[in-house]
């Protein structure tokens, strides 16, 4: 049995293939649809000249295979694939996709019941149903009608052997590649089984037709129900894959023209009307409309769009009229990247896959050899008939493939993942599926992850006389210059408030203070209360602005207590408690006023973290660099179980490290790029808002592709199940497996329950079981 993961192997020249120019291309394989079938094609790429690494997808049907470009080409690969037995019906070599959208053209769930296969299955059916008919319920009608070797060939026989000649082609044509290839799997294991049925029926003269005629129509039966399982769990990825249309409206010489997205360049104008779907990634130049982005964020709701707004390929444009520029060629878009990263998901193998493949490759021989054991010791120990051994020894044989707890994890990892991608969640692999499900404490980055990451002005205190649309327009002039976030959020809230913007000149920037300009000729500044402080301001003694006086450097003194605001002691620290950032606005001689802005906690922030508590996380933990008294309204407002501030990026790795020394797993959520070291030391590194960010996709295990924190308890809730999932499979597997092959030597298995039970039936069991995923949902 062959590791069905991604290998490399050296190059035949004596160095690293590694060093010489290579060329990757990717194969559709539909009909390698399970373990066996990739084994075969792994020994085949084995023996190409030139080829550096293969990895084999049989739960997606595909084949990706890197070469030294000067000893193989493309058609090198795929006939070594077809010298397998499997036909390869798409290719897209470099990388790129076939029809360029990263559509999947092969065989869709159903068409296997209309194949050859399934028609010779037929046929070998009613032939074995004639057979019984002629055997055991007419009376008088199976006379011999032929003989072989002396030995008479009765009606019933003869139907029996026409339907393994019939049903057998295919399992027969399959062994003959596996012995080619030096692969012992189901094939060729069948394939020994029904001929020794027929060897032994004249070797023995006791008729075994019938047993190899069950073998090859129930063999054949189940490896289409096997199929046809494949095919649904293929069906959620292939959904995925036909969301983008094949056609795009392009503006060109002062009209419009449809055309392949492929032949689309960067930089192009599309047209997309209301109602379709948008064809690429591009940035609105013109109109308006409402976007229906499930498909890539798992947003239930649709998001308005407007000129300079991003949109991604395979949403769907709600109401208006949509010109968009192209910013990804077809292939490389938001959704192309989304596929690609779930086809390749089985790369990362889980641990339980890992051991479940190295338990395969000794399975399979010591059941083979157990086989030949109990058949010729059978007669002696049990006091069989030598016939009834060698049916003992074919059911055996049947039961030496591990094809269904082989397959158990990759088609549980596939029909999670590509379930949470269509819920806004993008998980890189089945070992960060299964980590996600085993996470006990989860650290979160404060900005942009627990809060918006925008700053808003939440408070403006008015002093000595001043209105709010005083203290705003002075404000706004001094800070409209600024590239501070801080600055960009007053501006904004002066322009809510349509203040004048007042005329601004000798503008200068006090590094880490604030800044100051000249305001219709007068000098003003804004800045933090320490700037102040060191123009000579007495910030303990500042009148309100409803006694209406003034107060300067000159007048302080004369302030009656009751009569003054105490910004140091009183106002700055009561805003800053609640995790406002303050910002004081004045001249030399007077404060105007007193304006906080802060970044707003999510509105689903606090409800996730209650989630995540009742669904068996064990602790929560905040991270951030900002101040200690900031950290700590936060913390206190989401219900997070600790927080830890004014930390640097070494700092939130120091703190992560500690967690896993705690924890058996340990997630950290941040923005995907600025956390990137934190995410990196923990055992799943969760990125926000990753839709449309290369780095953000390519770094995070996960990504959550919305700005949407109530995601993370969906992806806790689906990894959890997802591992309990594949506990089943592969428990229930070697359980039935181990319970058939110990009750063969006594009698108690005949051949057909060890191909349905055995074989087709856990296949399709843990396949079926694997599907359940799919009905789990995002809370809304």
């Amino acid at each position: 049995m062959s590791p069905t993961g991604p290998r490399t192997k050296r190059d035949r020249r004596g160095h690293d293939a590694a060093d010489a120019e290579t060329v990757t291309v990717r194969l559709t394989v539909p009909d390698m649809d399970c373990a066996s079938c990739a084994g075969k094609v792994e020994s085949s790429l084995e023996r190409v000249p030139g080829v550096v690494e293969y990895e084999t997808r049989p739960t997606t049907g595909r084949v990706v295979v890197t070469s030294d470009a000067e000893s193989t080409d493309e058609a090198g690969v795929v006939a070594a694939i077809e010298g397998a037995g499997y036909d390869v019906v798409g290719t897209d070599g470099d990388g790129e996709r076939d029809d360029g959208h990263g559509h999947d053209h092969g065989s869709g769930a159903g068409s296997v019941w209309r194949s050859t296969r399934a028609t010779e299955t037929a046929v070998s059916g009613v032939l074995l149903g004639f057979g019984l008919l002629s055997e055991f319920v007419l009376a008088g009608a199976n006379p011999p009608v032929a003989s072989l070797l002396g030995e008479p060939i009765h009606l019933a026989d003869a139907f029996f052997l026409v339907a393994v000649a019939v049903g057998g082609q295919a399992i027969f044509r399959n062994g003959y590649y596996s012995a080619k290839n030096r692969n012992l799997d189901i094939d060729l294991l069948m394939s020994v089984a029904i001929a020794g049925a027929l060897a032994a029926s004249l070797a023995f003269g006791e008729a075994l037709y019938f047993e190899a005629a069950t073998l090859a129509v129930l063999f054949s039966v189940a490896e289409l129900l096997e199929r046809a399982s494949m095919d649904r769990a293929r069906d959620s990825l292939r959904e995925l894959m036909d969301l983008s249309p094949d056609e795009a409206t392009v503006k060109r010489d002062g009209g419009t023209e449809t055309v392949p997205v492929e032949t689309v360049a960067v930089g192009d104008v599309i047209a997309v009307k209301p109602g379709e779907k948008i064809p690429m990634d591009g940035v609105v130049v013109g109109g308006e409309s409402a976007v229906n982005q499930a498909p890539i964020t798992g947003e239930s709701i649709p998001v308005d769009k407007a000129v300079d707004d991003d949109v991604y390929a395979g949403t769907v444009n709600e109401s208006g009229y949509l010109e968009i520029e192209v910013t990804a060629e077809s292939g490389d878009d938001t959704l192309s990247r989304i596929v690609t990263m779930i086809e390749g998901a089985q790369s990362a193998q889980t641990e339980r896959e890992q051991f479940v493949e190295r338990f395969a490759d000794y399975y399979t021989p010591v059941v083979v050899a157990f086989a030949v054991v109990v058949t010729l010791a059978s007669p002696a120990v049990l006091g069989v008939a030598w016939s009834e051994a060698v049916v003992y020894g074919l059911t055996l044989l049947v039961l030496a493939c591990p094809c269904a707890f082989v397959i158990a994890t990759p088609v549980s990892v596939v029909s999670g993942v590509t379930s949470a991608a269509k819920n806004g969640v993008l998980i890189k692999g089945g070992k960060y599926l299964e980590a996600a499900g085993d996470v006990d404490a989860v650290a979160f980055d404060k900005t942009g992850t627990l809060t918006t990451g925008e700053l808003t002005v939440t408070d403006v205190v008015p002093l000595n006389g001043n209105t709010e649309a005083d203290v705003l327009r002075c404000a706004r002039g001094l800070e409209k210059r600024s590239e501070h976030p801080i600055g960009e959020a007053i501006v904004a809230r002066a322009d809510t408030a349509a203040v004048a913007d007042p005329e601004v000149d000798a503008f200068e920037s006090i590094t880490g203070k604030g800044v100051r300009a000249d305001l219709a000729g007068e000098t003003h500044y804004a800045g933090k209360p320490g700037l102040f402080a060191d123009l000579g301001f007495d910030l303990s003694h500042v009148h309100a602005t409803t006694d209406g006086g003034v107060v300067t450097r000159t007048t302080q003194q004369l302030c009656e207590r009751h009569d003054c605001l105490d910004l140091l002691a009183e106002t700055v620290p009561d805003l800053q408690a609640e995790g406002k950032t303050v910002v004081l606005v004045g001249t030399e001689d007077e404060l105007e006023g007193v304006i906080a802005v802060a970044d707003e906690v999510r509105e689903e922030a606090k409800r996730t973290i209650e989630r995540l508590k009742a669904a068996g996380v064990e602790r929560t933990v905040m991270l951030t660099g900002d101040n200690a008294r900031t950290a700590k309204v936060i913390a206190e407002r989401v219900g997070v179980d600790d927080y830890h501030a004014e930390l640097l990026p070494e700092a939130k790795v120091d703190a992560v490290e500690a967690l896993v020394a705690e924890h058996d797993g340990v997630a950290m959520v941040g923005d995907g790029i600025n956390d990137a070291p934190a995410m990196a030391t923990a055992t799943v590194g969760i990125a926000m808002g990753a839709a449309g960010t290369d780095t953000a996709l390519e770094t995070a295990d996960v990504a959550l592709m919305s700005d949407d924190l109530s995601k993370l308890p969906y992806l806790y809730e689906l990894a959890d199940t997802a591992n309990g999932v594949i506990r089943q499979n592969v428990a229930a597997s070697l359980l039935v497996k181990a319970g058939l092959a110990l009750a063969v030597p006594f009698g108690y298995v005949p051949i057909w329950l060890a191909v349905l039970a055995g074989d087709a039936g856990m296949t399709v069991g843990v396949t079926a079981n694997a599907m359940r995923l799919s009905r789990i949902r995002a809370e809304e």
